[in-house]
């Protein structure tokens, strides 16, 4: 059963900004990922770019208190900058080799390092059509609560 979100909250007009810029590496990816099941969470890697209106639309829906507060108990987040797709999409094909572009891509992984969306990674990438509630329920599918 999902949480529902009050119809008060929801991101505002400007929402948050997560990428860094940094160059990332599968090594990096491989040890988020066991240190987050080693805390017995859910491991949740996302790529983005601060350009991009659709993965600063899921930071805010993020960033939102029900929401934050159930990641936050659930998962752990890895936000991975593409920049404009010069940097960091090489790493796509650490969860899919299809993947050539378009952001953000979500990829959830179980307690066990199992990726579960594989089908549905670039679902996000509409996020603009969505509502807050439907991108909530997005990520609720795939993960358990502890």
């Amino acid at each position: 059963m999902n949480i529902i979100l009050d119809a008060n909250e929801c991101p505002g007009v400007s929402h948050p900004e997560p990428y860094t810029g940094v160059k990332a590496s599968i090594l990096e990816i491989q040890e988020f990922i066991q240190r987050t099941i080693k805390s017995n969470k859910q491991p949740i890697v996302i790529f983005g770019a601060n350009w991009c209106p659709d993965a600063r639309l899921l930071e805010g829906v993020i960033q939102l208190p029900t929401v934050k507060n159930f990641l936050g108990k659930n998962a752990n987040i890895l936000n991975i900058d593409v920049g404009n797709y010069e940097m960091n999409t090489g790493l796509f094909s650490f969860f899919d080799k299809n993947i050539q572009e378009g952001i953000p891509r979500v990829f959830i992984m179980d307690r066990k390092g199992k990726t579960l969306n594989l089908d549905v990674n670039d679902t996000m990438r509409k996020a603009r059509d969505l509502t807050t509630q439907e991108i909530f329920n997005y990520l609720q599918e795939f993960i358990v609560e502890t």
